[in-house]
């Protein structure tokens, strides 16, 4: 009997190995910061360039992660048809695109923006990759708390893009996701727990619960909230972000004041609990880099 013929791969499946709807935020936060630091317009051209190159760069990340989770992605329904898994890009082509994408990526950022976007850049896809893939996804629930700085390196990238350097501004950007991460990733874990549970992935509701799991949540939504209205403080946004931050943070922490109470009656988790806090928070922060955005350009132009 003749083995069956491998599937041939499309551009659609080397399009899927780049995890576009994750790379759709991380893009979002990139091209605000741009605009953040440059007080508007930062130009087409560039603006063309650290887009395509901060795709690129994500996405790299996106397939050396598939490539390294091919065998717990497997056992999991909602990734087991990824190309990587399911074996329609082997494993060799897929880490040949990969490396290609990083290194178009590296090269564009340093030519044509800055060596420090290229360097941010490169830093986001080691964290990714090297940190929270390969290092500690599999060994600790902490994973996605040092593991999740890999998102907080876009909006880096975009500053350093425009001025060629990295003030207290931009950092507070990467703090602000630092933080928000947890809230967002923990309320998805909390929905697909039970699959992270059977292929062994200590995320926290695994290996400490729901109740703690919402506890911390809500501790770093706090955090978040805090730290999205101190650049106020440091004159570097003023009146108009400081009201819309403030109006997104206090429905952040209502959502996940709801989530805990939920828990603190002793009711389980069920995904129509989760989804309202896992949804909003992609809008909070997406519509926070907006409103920092038009602030800095508002006041820019009144200056």
């Amino acid at each position: 009997m003749l083995p069956a013929a491998r599937v041939r791969a499309t551009w659609r499946d080397y399009l899927a190995l780049t995890k576009p709807k994750v790379i759709s935020l991380l893009l979002w936060t990139t091209v605000t910061a741009m605009f953040m630091a440059a007080r508007g317009w930062p130009g087409l051209g560039l603006l063309v360039v650290v887009t395509l190159a901060g795709y690129a760069s994500a996405g790299s990340a996106g397939v050396f992660n598939m490539i390294i989770d091919r065998d717990i992605d497997l056992k999991m329904a909602r990734t087991a048809k990824r190309p990587t898994s399911s074996g329609v890009i082997p494993l060799r082509d897929a880490a040949l695109f990969g490396g290609t994408l990083q290194v178009l990526s590296f090269a564009a950022l340093w030519l044509w923006a800055s060596p420090l976007a290229a360097w941010m850049s490169l830093a986001g896809f080691v964290t990714y990759v090297g940190v929270y893939t390969a290092l500690l996804k599999r060994r600790t629930w902490h994973n996605i708390v040092l593991g999740g700085a890999a998102g907080c390196f876009p909006p880096l990238v975009g500053w350093a893009a425009v001025t060629g350097e990295l003030n207290l501004f931009a950092w507070f950007l990467f703090a602000i996701i630092f933080f928000w991460t947890p809230v967002h990733f923990w309320a998805l874990a909390l929905m697909i727990k039970e699959e992270y549970r059977e292929v062994g992935i200590p995320m926290l509701p695994v290996v400490h619960g729901e109740k703690l799991t919402v506890a911390q949540i809500g501790l770093y939504a706090i955090y978040t909230v805090v730290l999205s209205v101190m650049p106020v403080f440091f004159h570097e946004v003023g009146a108009v972000y400081f009201v819309l931050a403030a109006a997104l943070g206090a429905w952040l922490l209502v959502l996940s004041w709801r989530l805990y109470r939920h828990v603190a009656v002793g009711q389980t988790v069920e995904r129509k609990v989760a989804v309202p806090l896992y949804l909003y928070s992609m809008l909070y922060l997406a519509l926070l880099f907006v409103a920092g955005s038009a602030d800095r350009i508002i006041f820019a132009h009144l200056g």
